[in-house]
């Protein structure tokens, strides 16, 4: 495949697009109908590369360095990784505790243990296992990019010609709209954590974001996307989502057989194919794993409604705009692809009880919608969600900076003493180089500020600039200057610690009546020897129990309690160390 054919080669994101900006052009499948688009050239002006580049470094690198696994999902995938790679795990029956955890996401665990296994010694096994999904994210990151580049490209997508000339070109219309996609896919608050974590859905947010960019292909190259649309497929069903798969790939192919392409119709019968193949083989190795439990009282219909305000902000009421301002547009593909992705993860989230890891799947289509309501946009409507963006983050980084202050100075009070409540026995230490980090992404966020309000108002990307910049600075602000505290309220170490003192390394430690991350903590540390089973075996000296309705009874008379241990940050969990009598 040569360079003229893939546009990586060319890398139109950074703005080297000599040839293969005209080189391949879809066939017009129908005469365009009215688009609610009308732009002038102007209104295309490039983002700076440098900038999205450095923003793209702000969000994604902080939290890589320098802190443990935290509680729960992070947590438990490290654990499972580690015991691969050390061989004391079964890659394709992974246990905690030598008890089978049930978990099907062969491909993430796998990614993960090759990671520890090759970079841990030089690393540290716990960030060398976060590398390969830190690259997942920046690659998905990518292939939004692509996506909503190629989407856009289509004739129907393109804004209308103006009667005396000046409309933009399709190739910088393109690449103004897929600016747009991935800063509103960087200023949405659901991607924040899930998407730093080290976790199987990182992986299947990958997967999604290839389906998105090979169906985003499939006018203009044919052998890419029957290559990266039943790759994605076999992304999702082997890294713990064969469900998401089946109805992606069933998806994308009722997209693809309405298609007014030849060559996308074509495709249809591939990606078909391929769906039903790879939901064979997922039940062949056995990793359907089924988690339907949808809303049923009002209650839970309420948390759903609030779960998605806050979770796809800003990217659901322009996306909800694009649906409306393009409502003629449904079945072009431009729409027709992001809207089936995300309906996918929407219904997902639904039919699991309000899963965010199931919700953050949609976050690729999403953004993609929201990007194509940027032409369509009213100035009114463009500075109010400018002014709000500036307050907003405005407040939040000086009240991260006022409380991290606190923390050492014990001025202003109130917040000092809210941090020692909260976190008691923790100590402050001031690293200079992540003061100096914070110092430099507050200077840039003002410098974004006088940027956006001084120059580029007439910027089709402009609406989301001062998000994006928002979320990823203060990302950068909780990862350097929070991240001593937070590590401490989320990590495991401190409990490990506490448990280490009581119970001597390298006996055996029966955590049969504890939660799986604690099982997963003691695991993973590899001092004792951990066991989950029901049955304590005979030569086990030391049983652990957890426990948040205070502290648990002792589990027989030859059980001798020992002590009571809590984490520092968690008042209600209590851990009840017992010792067998000789």
């Amino acid at each position: 495949m040569g360079s003229r054919g893939c546009p990586f080669f060319r890398l139109p994101l950074l703005g080297h697009h000599p040839t293969w900006r005209s080189a391949k052009t879809a066939p017009t499948p129908r005469p365009p109908v009215s688009t609610p688009a009308l732009l002038a050239e102007r209104h295309t002006r490039r983002l700076p590369r440098l900038g999205l580049l450095a923003l793209c470094g702000a969000y994604a690198l902080p939290g890589l360095f320098g802190r443990d696994p935290w509680r729960n999902a992070d947590l438990l995938a490290y654990a499972q990784m580690k015991g691969i790679a050390e061989g004391r795990i079964d890659w394709l029956a992974p246990t905690l505790g030598g008890v089978p955890t049930g978990d099907a996401a062969w491909l993430a665990h796998g990614l993960g243990a090759l990671a520890i296994a090759g970079l841990g010694p030089f690393t540290g096994p716990e960030l060398a296992a976060r590398l390969p999904f830190a690259l997942l994210l920046v690659l998905t990151m990518a292939l939004v990019w692509y996506a909503t580049f190629h989407l856009a490209r289509t004739d129907n997508a393109l804004p209308l010609p103006l009667a005396f000339g000046g409309q933009p070109a399709p190739v910088d219309y393109a690449r103004a709209i897929a600016d747009g996609a991935l800063l509103a896919l960087l200023a949405t608050l659901g991607l924040l954590q899930l998407g730093h974590e080290t976790t199987p859905e990182l992986v299947q947010l990958f997967g999604v974001g290839l389906l998105l960019y090979g169906l985003a292909q499939a006018p203009w190259q044919f052998a890419i996307a029957a290559v990266c649309v039943p790759l994605s497929l076999v992304v999702l069903s082997f890294s713990g989502a064969p469900a998401m798969s089946l109805a992606l790939g069933l998806g994308a192919t009722a997209v693809c057989a309405g298609s007014a392409y030849p060559g996308v119709q074509r495709l249809a019968w591939v990606v078909g194919a391929a769906t039903l193949a790879t939901a064979a083989a997922a039940t062949g190795v056995d990793a359907w794993r089924w988690r339907v439990a949808p809303p049923d009282a009002m209650a839970d219909w309420a948390s759903l409604a609030r779960q998605w305000l806050w979770f796809l902000w800003p990217a659901w009421p322009l996306a909800l705009w694009t649906l409306w301002r393009w409502r003629a547009h449904w079945l072009h593909r431009h729409v027709s692809v992001p809207l089936v992705v995300t309906a996918v993860g929407l219904a997902a989230n639904f039919l699991m009880g309000g899963s965010d890891r199931a919700l953050l799947l949609a976050l690729p289509g999403l953004a993609v919608l929201a990007a194509f309501a940027l032409p369509t946009f009213r100035r009114s409507t463009s500075a109010a969600i400018d002014w709000f963006s500036v307050f907003f983050f405005t407040l939040a980084a000086a009240a991260i900076w006022v409380i991290y202050i606190a923390m050492h100075t014990g001025v202003p009070a109130k917040p000092a003493a809210n941090v020692a409540k909260l976190a008691p026995g923790f100590e402050p230490q001031v690293v200079w180089p992540a003061v100096a980090l914070a110092g430099l992404g507050t200077m840039a966020w003002v410098g974004l500020v006088r940027w956006r309000t001084g120059r580029h108002r007439e910027a089709l990307w402009k609406s989301l600039a001062l998000p994006a910049g928002g979320v990823a600075l203060c990302w950068l602000l909780l990862m350097t200057l929070w991240l001593p505290l937070l590590d401490y309220a989320r990590s495991m170490r401190v409990w490990i610690d506490r448990v280490a003192a009581v119970a001597p390394a390298g006996d055996c430690v029966s955590v049969q009546a504890s939660p799986a991350v604690s099982v997963a903590a003691l695991d993973q540390d590899g001092r004792w020897r951990v066991t989950a089973a029901p049955e304590v075996p005979a030569g086990c000296a030391w049983q652990i129990r957890v426990s948040r309705q205070g502290p648990p009874a002792a589990p027989g008379p030859e059980w001798t309690w020992v002590a009571d241990l809590r984490r520092p940050t968690d008042r209600d969990e209590v851990t009840s160390v017992f010792r067998r009598q000789p």
